[in-house]
């Protein structure tokens, strides 16, 4: 028998109750009982006017963004619309069913505001980090370090060859240069080597492409993470510059170490900071073990003598070949004495043209040259430290913890839909990188140390 909807009729009273519709296991349910705002209206105050109209709750913003970077929701508009419809979205935002969500273009102008005069989303980023921290979630023993590549907002049809004079004074319909043009040009290195090609758009990213595939402008969104429960004890933009990302490296640790007063006892990488002067950095600055690969330049795989196979002399400041002859830096006395280090960093011992060409080892040494040279890093010896540790099993379980940031970089990308930034410049990829971390966080927070309360037993 087919049933009917009885009682059509409209009612006049309702009961509803908004904390009723949102399950007990529901993420934003979890993320509210973890997440801290309490400080974000005291570090906003100084940005506000004390007069004229009572302006949009921050903290109601903030929630707003958090739940677009959590359920990957890109649109600001689309968000706004959503959160007028979901009845969880309006319950995390603390609104009841007659409030009105504010409108889209409120985002713009408090994120181009206020919200960066205080650097409010760093505030809620490190806020993040900090209930870890009182949740034991960080272990502080290892990091891990990496990059990944985001799309800029730019199109590459929309460019300038990078050496060209381009006159960045204009801007659509005669307002000046826009927003990230001015951030472009207030950074701009006049000493560093102009890039490939140059957005006109977002001029501050980088063009850059993997193997095979079409180049794109991009960001990198570089993460420092505790291997405990890969935590994101840190996050930077950097353009998508190999340096650029290794030099993050140091001001993330730095600024971890100041903000939180931890220094793990080792960092794990990829060989993009297995450089000499990184590793110098790592062993000699911080006392911190290199568990990253070598960036190896030195060692041969045509069957000759590589960079190991000669030995050094600290006290002579010799290397000692195969053959047992000694290479020097110079073979004469020089009136001023000479440092022997060259603008990379490094010394060059060549050996002796009589002894190679004597030698029955020169076939396997130097059989296309008169004689033999190699070249030494001064930060020599923090190389030595990263090669000691590269057979230990701390070293072997380091490479399986770093695939937690790959991990990482991969939720950002497919379940939050950052596959491309919204926003343009330094300060926009700043914005989004450091939101979206703090949402990575709070996911964390919500799986590992969420308690629910008890629901109170009816009389």
């Amino acid at each position: 028998m087919m049933g009917d909807r009885s009682g059509t009729q409209g009612r006049f009273f309702y009961r509803f109750d908004l904390e009723e519709r949102v399950p007990a296991d529901h993420l934003l349910r979890k993320i509210d009982g973890v997440i801290n705002l309490s400080e974000l209206r005291a570090r906003l105050a100084p940005h506000y006017s004390h007069t004229g109209r009572p302006s949009i709750d921050p903290e109601l913003m903030i929630r707003i963004l958090l739940i677009g970077y959590c359920y990957g929701i890109r649109s600001e508009r689309r968000l706004c619309e959503e959160v007028d419809l979901n009845l969880a979205y309006r319950w995390f935002c603390r609104l009841h069913l007659e409030d009105p969500v504010p409108d889209h273009s409120t985002f713009s102008k408090n994120r181009h505001g206020r919200f960066r005069e205080a650097d409010i989303l760093r505030h809620v980023f490190e806020a993040t980090v900090q209930t870890c921290l009182d949740a034991s979630l960080v272990g502080g023993e290892g990091f891990a370090a990496d990059a990944s590549i985001i799309r800029a907002d730019a199109n590459r049809q929309n460019s300038v060859p990078g050496g060209d004079q381009h006159d960045w004074t204009g801007g659509p319909g005669g307002e000046g240069p826009s927003r990230p043009v001015r951030e472009y040009l207030a950074s701009l290195d006049q000493d560093a080597p102009p890039p490939k090609e140059i957005s006109l758009s977002d001029p501050a990213s980088r063009l850059t492409a993997a193997v095979g595939k079409p180049a794109f402008f991009g960001w990198s969104t570089n993460y420092l993470i505790d291997v405990k429960n890969a935590i994101i004890m840190d996050v930077a933009a950097t353009p998508a510059i190999r340096d650029a990302e290794v030099f993050s490296t140091k001001v993330m640790m730095d600024r971890v170490e100041a903000r939180f007063g931890i220094r793990p006892k080792r960092l794990i990488g990829d060989t993009a900071y297995g450089t000499a002067e990184m590793l110098a950095w790592m062993v000699d600055v911080k006392a911190i073990e290199p568990h990253v690969p070598l960036w190896e330049k030195g060692e041969r795989d045509d069957g000759t003598f590589g960079r190991s196979d000669f030995i050094f002399d600290e006290d002579s400041n010799t290397m000692t070949c195969p053959g047992g002859k000694h290479l020097q830096q110079y073979r004469r006395n020089f009136a001023r004495e000479r440092t022997g280090i060259t603008k990379a960093n490094t010394r060059i011992y060549r050996a002796s043209r009589f002894d190679c060409g004597a030698c029955g080892l020169k076939q396997r040494c130097c059989p296309g040259q008169p004689w033999r040279k190699v070249v030494r890093s001064v930060h020599e010896s923090a190389r030595d430290v990263a090669r000691a540790l590269r057979d230990t099993p701390e070293y072997l379980q380091s490479r399986r913890d770093r695939k937690k940031v790959e991990m990482l970089f991969a939720h950002l990308k497919r379940i939050m839909k950052m596959d491309r930034l919204r926003l343009r410049g330094p300060s926009g990829a700043h914005d989004e990188f450091t939101l979206a971390a703090a949402v990575q966080n709070l996911r964390k927070l919500a799986k590992l140390a969420f308690r629910p309360t008890a629901a109170p037993q009816p009389a």
